[in-house]
């Protein structure tokens, strides 16, 4: 099932036939929710409403909100002795979204994930170690059934003990790595440090990154340091996990797998439609799920339809890389500011290491940005240097962001690290 070629390269035109076959009976089971049910009724919408894509928009838009309001189970769409498993958030900022799988759904999810690891030369030949947490957190669980549905050995080694980590990479000779970006730096960094050379001292290629933005700078210092590919990979709880979208080998873009989906990108503000090419938000509808079909789901990820055809010849639509989220913004000074942005920037500089911490706080009257930035390996002590390397640093990101921050250089190791999503902004104006 990993290689769908009939599904893949289909023609435009069939896969919006497709596309609307399966919209017809998401909505028809969605009603089923309590949820949807409620707002059906009150709208007039049926399985019959749908005659055309064109007619998703008569269906408003879903939010994280609405999963909150409606937990546990709300949104379920059949009995719940028809489910057989649940993920969810973790809530500590009240209830937390809760998303139902049936078994077929995890079939087609494991299928899914298993097509995207195969476009990019993985095999049963591979050594799969996933370094994501299981539980709860869908990256562990999603790639684990994909990997094995591929048939590759697989490691689930899950988050963190990085000595473990490079221990069952050198013992097991891993081949692939499953990681978020910012801990496959200072896993490369620990290999560096223990003398292993991970380009010559293990059989690692490819790594699949994901679950936190990153820039094109971050994806080649990753490939670098590793001596792998590094592919881009999307997924969100609410819409199973892992394996939404994905990198094909060109690197050019994340083939959403539009079988299983419809994508749309609106203006966050207006939520408005915008054309391909325009950066907004993403909205998603599920096609081929059982348990918790998701209708015009706002996932806040903010990215564009990239136009043209892929040369690897498959027809699903490619993602631009995702610029942050409409809820991740800073507003500084009238400025709207993504950290990817200042990522971008720092990841030029081979004198500064992979973390960051940029800080808005406020001075006196003035709201202001500190940004806190390790120096690697290769940095001298000279204080000449340092002074016309923040210089720099700081001119660079000036004309990119159009205001000016403040760059405080630290020393390697002075920022706090963890092993899961890395934290990049404190906002201490909302404490104010």
């Amino acid at each position: 099932m990993y290689w769908q070629e009939e599904l893949e390269t289909m023609s435009r035109e069939n896969l919006k036939k497709l596309q609307l076959e399966r919209l017809k009976k998401t909505v028809e089971a969605a009603a089923h929710a309590p949820f949807y049910k409620k707002v059906f009724e009150e709208r007039g919408i049926t399985a019959d409403s749908i005659q055309s894509l064109e007619d998703l928009q008569k269906i408003p838009f879903t939010t994280k909100q609405d999963l909150r309001d409606n937990y546990p189970f709300g949104l379920v769409a059949i009995p719940l002795q028809k489910c057989v498993r649940l993920h969810s958030s973790s809530g500590t900022t009240g209830n937390p979204t809760v998303v139902l799988h049936s078994q077929k759904d995890l079939d087609e999810w494991a299928n899914q994930v298993a097509r995207c690891m195969y476009m990019v030369g993985l095999r049963d030949t591979d050594v799969f170690q996933n370094t994501s947490g299981y539980g709860m957190f869908t990256g562990g669980l999603g790639f684990q059934y994909g990997a094995e549905r591929l048939g590759a050995l697989t490691v689930p080694a899950a988050a963190g003990n990085t000595k473990r980590q490079i221990k069952f990479i050198t013992d097991f000779g891993t081949t692939c790595l499953h990681i978020i970006p910012s801990y496959a730096t200072r896993l490369a960094e620990v290999m560096y440090e223990m003398g292993i050379d991970p380009r010559r001292d293990t059989k690692l290629h490819t790594v699949c990154i994901g679950a936190e933005p990153h820039s094109e700078e971050q994806r080649r210092r990753i490939e670098q340091l590793l001596g792998v590919k590094a592919y881009n990979c999307f997924g969100m709880s609410e819409m199973n996990g892992p394996g939404v979208a994905f990198e094909c080998k060109e690197q050019n873009g994340l083939h959403i797998w539009e079988d299983n989906v419809i994508v749309e990108i609106i203006d966050p503000v207006t939520l408005e439609p915008l054309p391909e090419g325009e950066v907004g938000e993403m909205v998603l509808t599920t096609l081929n799920r059982e348990a918790m079909p998701l209708l015009r789901y706002r996932t806040r990820d903010l990215t564009c339809i990239l136009p043209g055809d892929c040369p690897c010849g498959r027809t699903h639509k490619r993602l631009a890389r995702f610029k942050g989220r409409s809820d991740d913004m800073i507003i500084l000074k009238g400025v709207n500011i993504f950290p990817i942005q200042i990522e971008k920037i720092l990841m030029n500089f081979k004198e500064l290491g992979s973390d960051y911490l940029i800080t808005i706080e406020t001075v006196g009257n003035s709201d202001e940005m500190l940004i806190e930035v390790e120096l690697s390996d290769l940095f001298t002590d000279d204080y000449s240097v340092l002074q016309r390397l923040t210089k720099e640093i700081t001119r660079q990101l000036k004309d990119e962001l159009l205001l000016t921050p403040r760059i405080r250089l630290v020393a390697k190791g002075s920022l706090p690290t963890g092993e899961g999503k890395a934290v990049r902004v404190k906002d201490l104006r909302k404490l104010c």
